[in-house]
């Protein structure tokens, strides 16, 4: 399978980025294509700019975009790997979703709807956040995060979820939690791919 892997943390010392090796070293070792688009070290402009929607309506969507976009459409898994900040998205993967995830090319209104243009890719995420996740759990915060990208993302534009991973009380935990947190991931990834 050709995966995707799109993730967002700035430092290639955050746990996040581990996650993220052992996400690839799996899924490589499992015999899958796979392509990482480190939207920081790409340094990737996440901000819809109006030209850009003029651009992509005259048919001339910018090179950037077009870029990524191939990757989405090349990929029969996307996978996102990133912390939650301020409990959403990093501004840098939310604009990388504003702008690559676009009108046309991931959904369509249709006749009876919206049309999930990206419709038989699979959908995996990954995050971690300093808050414990009991905590997460209790408030709803948890369930509010799997909604806004599992369905508000994912869902809306055709991609099937198959897991979606929470670490909580990531600075804290210990390095020995760490390690288990990165067992999980690579066992994950190895039964669900």
């Amino acid at each position: 399978m050709k995966h995707l892997v799109v993730y967002a943390h700035p430092s290639t010392e955050s746990f996040n980025h581990a996650i993220l090796e052992t996400t690839v070293q799996a899924l490589k070792k499992k015999g899958h294509e796979v392509v990482v688009r480190d939207l920081y070290a790409l340094d990737f402009q996440p901000v819809l700019k109006p030209e850009d929607t003029a651009a992509m309506r005259s048919g001339n969507t910018p090179v950037d975009i077009l870029t990524e976009q191939k990757f989405i459409t090349e990929a029969d898994v996307v996978t996102f790997i990133y912390p939650i900040w301020w409990t959403g998205l990093p501004a840098i993967l939310k604009g990388y979703v504003d702008r690559v995830f676009s009108y046309g090319f991931a959904y369509a209104y249709g006749a009876t709807g919206i049309d999930k243009l990206l419709t038989g890719k699979k959908g995996f995420i990954i995050n971690t956040h300093g808050t414990p996740k009991e905590i997460y759990d209790s408030i709803g915060m948890t369930a509010g995060l799997k909604i806004t990208s599992d369905t508000g993302i994912f869902d809306f534009t055709g991609i099937e979820i198959v897991e979606h991973l929470l670490f909580g009380s990531i600075p804290s935990v210990g390095q020995a939690a760490l390690d288990e947190i990165l067992v999980q991931v690579e066992e994950t990834v190895t039964t669900l791919f």
